[in-house]
C-alpha cells in the first residue's frame, strides 16, 4: 500500500493535466499559423496551383518548315508515317514495367524486345545510346515505319497493349534529290531534353515536351526559324479527369521554310566524284609504304566567289540522315560513332584537320613579299635545301634553277620557300629570337583567317592551328613533363628528341620555320579555310562568311526574309600582288603542276579560265594527303583526300569532273550550254505562287542522267 498522501497525488495529476491542455493548445497554434499561412498568406499561389493540377494540355506538335536547295527542290521535309508510341507513364504503373507489353508489340512489329525496350529506357549518364533523351512524360516513338496492318493490330487489341499508341504523323523526311544526300551538311533530329525546356521556359521561343529540336548541320543553326510553334489545347478537369471546360488555347505555327545555296545536282556530283576520287585512290600503290593508298577519308567544298555562299560540300564517309528518325537503333548508333566507320558524323570540310601541304604556298608568297621579297625577284630552286645539318628536298627532288614566285608557285617548288622562310628567322633571331620579332609567316597566316573560324553557319566549326611562337610555348609547357620523364634514359631516337624537346621545345627552330613554308608540320587547316582564302583571292581579296542559308519564306509564302553575305576581313595583299598571284595560278593549270589535268587535257581556259594549286601534305605515320585547290570566275572548288596521295593524281580527276558538270565541258574540251548545271550562279529566289507553295525547279534530265550514271552508264556533264 502507497504511503504517498492523496493530496500529493491530486497535485500531480493537475501538473499533468496543464501540461497536456498546454501540449494541444500549442498544436491547435501551429495548426491554425500553417492554415493561415496557406490560406491567406500564400492563398493565391496555392489556388493559382490547385487550378492548374486541374488543367490537362494536348499538344499539337508544330509542322517543321521544310529545307530546299537553291532552285525550291527538298532537301529535307515533312511526309505522314504511322508511328507507334509508347507512354513510359503508363508503362511504369504496371507490376512488371511493362515489359511483356513491350514484348508483345516487338512481336507485332518483327522487333527485338531488346531493341523496342532500349527505345522508351532513359538516358542518363550510365546509360549507352540507344535512348530516350527527351520527356520521360512524352510518348515516345518505337519507330515511324508500320505498316497499317501492324497500326491495326495494335488499335484493336487496345486491352493487351495499354500505354501504346499507333497514329499518322508527320515525320522529317531526307529525300536525297538526285542521288545527294548532303548529310552532315543537313544534320539530323532529336526529341528535347527536360534541362533544355527548363532553359528556355521564359525565352521567346520555349521548348513543349513533344519538340524536337536539330542536333547538328542546317537542322540546328536554323532550328528556331524551322521549328514553328505547337499548338497547345488545355482542357479543365475534375479530379476524376472528366472534362469540365475548355481553357486557353494556343493555336500551332508552322516552321519556316529555308532556302539553301545548296544546288542539288552539283551536291550530287560532288559527293560522286569525291567517292569516286577515294575509290580510285585506293588502287593505287604507294612506293613510299609499299601498300596501296588507304584513302579513308575526304571532303570538298564549291563556293560562290563573290559571295561566299556554298554550292556543295561533301564529306566522306558520310550516312543516312532518314536512319535518325523516329529515333535511332543501338546497332546504327555504334556504326556512326565507332571508329571502325571512322566517324561519318564529322563533317570534315568544316572540322576535317590536317597540314595543307603546297596550297598553303600562296601564304608563303605574301609573307615573303611583305617581308620584302619581290615577286618578280631571281630565286634558286634548287634540288634539296640544307639547313642545320638536315636536308629538306624538293618534291621528287626536281630543280627548276633560277625563277621568281611566280614559276615556284606554277611549279610549287620546294626550296625556294624553304630558303625565304629561313632567312626570315635569321633576321628575327633565329634561336635567340628578338623581343618583336616581324614573324611575317606566321603572322600573315593569321590574317588570311587560318587558326580561326571562318564563321560558316553551321555549327561545331573548329579552328585549325597556326604553330607560331606562342602555340610552340604553350604546347611545351603541355607536354614538358611527360618529354622530360621520357628524356631520362635516352635510347631510341624517339627518346632524344623527347630530351631536346625537353630542354628547348619552346623554342621556333629553323627546321620548324622552313617545313612550316609550304604547309607542313603542325600546322592544320580545314578545307572551309582554304576555300574562303582562294575565293577570296579569285574575287580581289575579301574573306566571305561561307554560308548556305539563303532566305527564310514563311509557312505562307507572304514573309520572305533574304540571309545576307557577310565578310570577315580582307587579304593583308596589296591589289598589284593579287593580280600577279592570280596570274600564276592560272600558269599552274595551264602548264605547271595542274597542267596534266586542265591545259593539256583539253580545258577551254579561253573561255573559262582556271586557277590552281596542288598541295600534297605528308603526315607522320601516315601515307600523304592529297590537296587541290581551283578557282574561276565564279566559283572555287577545293578538295581532300587523307592518305590518299598527291594533290592532282588523287583528287585532281574528281575536281575537273565537278568543274565539267557545272559549266558543260564535254570530252572534247567544248561547251555544252545544255549540259551544263550551273554556269553562272543561282541570284534569285524559288518562286512562290498565291497559295504559298514554293515551285520546284527539277532538272528531268539530269535526273536520268545521274540515275544511268549510278548504274554504271556515261553520265554526260556528270561523269566528264
Amino acid at each position: 500500500m502507497s504511503n504517498i498522501p492523496e493530496t500529493g497525488r491530486s497535485h500531480r495529476v493537475n501538473i499533468r493535466l496543464v501540461a497536456i491542455q498546454i501540449l494541444v493548445m500549442s498544436l491547435l497554434l501551429t495548426l491554425g499559423g500553417r492554415l493561415w499561412y496557406l490560406q491567406v498568406r500564400n492563398g493565391d499561389q496555392y489556388q493559382k496551383e490547385a487550378a492548374g493540377n486541374h488543367v490537362q494540355q494536348v499538344v499539337q506538335p508544330a509542322t517543321r518548315g521544310a529545307i530546299l536547295d537553291s532552285r525550291g527542290v527538298p532537301i529535307a521535309d515533312n511526309e505522314t508515317r504511322l508511328v507507334v508510341s509508347a507512354s513510359r507513364t503508363e508503362l511504369m504503373k504496371m507490376d512488371d514495367s511493362g515489359k511483356a507489353v513491350l514484348t508483345r508489340l516487338a512481336d507485332i512489329l518483327d522487333m527485338t524486345p531488346k531493341t523496342v525496350q532500349e527505345k522508351v529506357r532513359l538516358c542518363d549518364a550510365k546509360t549507352p545510346q540507344p535512348c530516350w533523351n527527351g520527356s520521360p512524360y512524352q510518348p515516345i516513338p518505337v519507330t515511324d515505319d508500320a505498316t497499317t496492318q501492324q497500326a491495326l493490330q495494335i488499335r484493336e487489341r487496345a486491352e493487351d497493349f495499354p500505354g501504346i499508341t499507333a497514329e499518322p504523323t508527320a515525320v522529317r523526311r531526307y529525300p536525297a534529290p538526285y542521288g545527294s544526300r548532303t548529310s552532315q551538311v543537313l544534320g539530323y533530329l532529336s526529341p528535347v531534353t527536360d534541362e533544355e525546356i527548363r532553359k528556355t521556359k521564359n525565352t521567346d521561343s520555349p521548348f513543349l515536351s513533344s519538340d524536337e529540336i536539330g542536333r547538328s548541320g542546317i537542322e540546328r543553326t536554323y532550328d528556331a526559324k524551322l521549328r514553328g510553334s505547337s499548338g497547345v489545347t488545355r482542357y479543365e478537369v475534375d479530379n476524376l479527369g472528366r472534362v469540365m471546360g475548355r481553357a486557353k488555347s494556343d493555336k500551332a505555327e508552322p516552321g519556316s521554310s529555308l532556302v539553301t545555296s545548296i544546288d542539288s545536282r552539283v551536291q550530287a556530283v560532288t559527293e560522286n566524284e569525291l567517292l569516286t576520287a577515294m575509290k580510285n585512290a585506293r588502287k593505287e600503290h604507294d612506293k613510299n609504304t609499299n601498300r596501296n593508298y588507304k584513302a579513308d577519308a575526304g571532303a570538298a567544298v564549291v563556293m560562290e566567289n563573290k559571295t561566299g555562299r556554298v554550292v556543295a560540300m561533301a564529306s566522306n564517309p558520310e550516312y543516312d540522315p532518314n536512319e535518325w528518325v523516329g529515333g535511332i537503333s543501338g546497332k546504327k548508333y555504334t556504326k556512326l560513332t565507332g571508329k571502325k566507320s571512322n566517324y561519318p558524323l564529322l563533317n570534315r570540310s568544316i572540322q576535317g584537320l590536317s597540314a595543307p601541304g603546297s596550297v598553303f604556298k600562296v601564304i608563303s608568297t605574301a609573307a615573303a613579299v611583305e617581308a620584302g621579297n619581290k615577286f618578280g625577284g631571281n630565286y634558286n630552286c634548287s634540288s634539296s635545301y640544307n639547313v642545320g645539318g638536315q636536308t629538306f628536298k624538293n618534291y621528287e627532288s626536281q630543280s627548276h634553277g633560277t625563277i621568281d614566285l611566280g614559276r615556284a608557285l606554277e611549279v610549287s617548288c620546294d626550296t625556294v620557300f624553304y630558303d625565304l622562310a629561313y632567312k626570315q628567322w635569321l633576321k628575327d633571331g633565329g634561336n635567340n629570337p628578338k623581343k618583336n620579332a616581324a614573324d611575317h609567316f606566321y603572322k600573315t597566316a593569321h590574317k588570311f583567317g587560318l587558326g580561326a573560324k571562318t564563321h560558316v553557319d553551321l555549327p561545331n566549326e573548329v579552328e585549325g592551328r597556326v604553330p607560331d611562337r606562342q602555340w610552340k610555348k604553350d604546347y611545351w609547357k603541355a607536354n614538358k613533363d611527360a618529354w622530360c620523364k621520357q628524356a631520362k634514359d635516352p635510347k631510341s631516337y624517339a627518346d632524344k628528341i623527347a630530351k631536346e624537346n625537353c630542354v628547348s621545345g619552346m623554342k621556333m627552330r629553323a627546321g620548324d620555320s622552313v617545313n612550316y613554308s609550304i604547309g607542313q608540320g603542325d600546322t592544320l587547316v580545314t578545307p572551309i579555310q582554304m576555300a574562303t582564302i582562294y575565293s577570296a583571292i579569285a574575287n580581289g581579296g575579301t574573306l566571305y562568311n561561307p554560308t548556305l542559308g539563303k532566305a527564310t519564306i514563311g509557312p505562307k509564302g507572304k514573309t520572305i526574309k533574304e540571309i545576307q553575305p557577310k565578310s570577315h576581313g580582307k587579304l593583308p595583299v596589296k591589289k598589284s600582288l593579287l593580280k600577279k598571284m592570280d596570274k600564276a595560278l592560272a600558269g599552274v593549270a595551264e602548264r605547271g603542276t595542274a597542267a596534266w589535268r586542265f591545259g593539256d587535257a583539253g580545258w577551254p581556259q579561253d573561255k573559262i579560265k582556271m586557277h590552281a594549286k596542288t598541295g600534297t601534305a605528308e603526315v607522320a605515320g601516315k601515307q600523304t594527303t592529297s590537296w587541290f585547290a581551283t578557282y574561276t570566275k565564279d566559283y572555287t572548288v577545293v578538295m581532300t583526300i587523307s592518305q590518299g596521295g598527291t594533290g592532282s593524281g588523287a583528287s585532281g580527276p574528281a575536281v575537273r569532273n565537278i568543274y565539267n558538270a557545272i559549266y558543260g565541258v564535254n570530252a572534247s574540251g567544248d561547251l555544252d550550254e545544255k549540259a551544263a548545271l550551273l554556269p553562272h550562279p543561282e541570284e534569285g529566289l524559288p518562286k512562290v505562287d498565291s497559295h504559298g507553295n514554293i515551285e520546284a525547279r527539277e532538272d528531268e534530265d539530269f535526273k536520268k542522267r545521274a540515275e544511268r550514271a549510278v548504274k554504271g552508264a556515261p553520265a554526260g556533264g556528270a561523269a566528264g
